[in-house]
């Protein structure tokens, strides 16, 4: 599942950077979360961050992206790319 961000935000920043995944972005009016990006924080932390830290409790999951923790976790993993192999750091 995506985290949403309601119309009760009151852009007081601190959601935005605390996202692993740079998910959270200042929209038209008020922060907004790309689905494409939030995992969550699977593979970061035990607990979405955004949610940990908003003073105002305006960040549900949004119904419209429901995703299973295999998916987050998938979700995840492609946004960190392929590991790096060891010994390939060049010289």
């Amino acid at each position: 599942m995506a985290l949403w961000i309601t119309d009760e935000c009151i852009n007081c920043d601190v959601c935005e950077p605390e996202c692993p995944n740079e998910a959270i972005s200042m929209g038209v009016e008020i922060y907004e979360i790309d689905p494409g990006r939030c995992t969550e924080c699977v593979g970061h932390f035990d607990e979405p961050q955004c949610v940990q830290v908003c003073p105002v409790s305006c960040i549900p999951v949004n119904p419209s992206h429901v995703e299973t923790a295999e998916q987050l976790l998938a979700k995840f993993q492609r946004l960190q790319g392929p590991p790096a192999e060891a010994g390939s750091a060049g010289p």
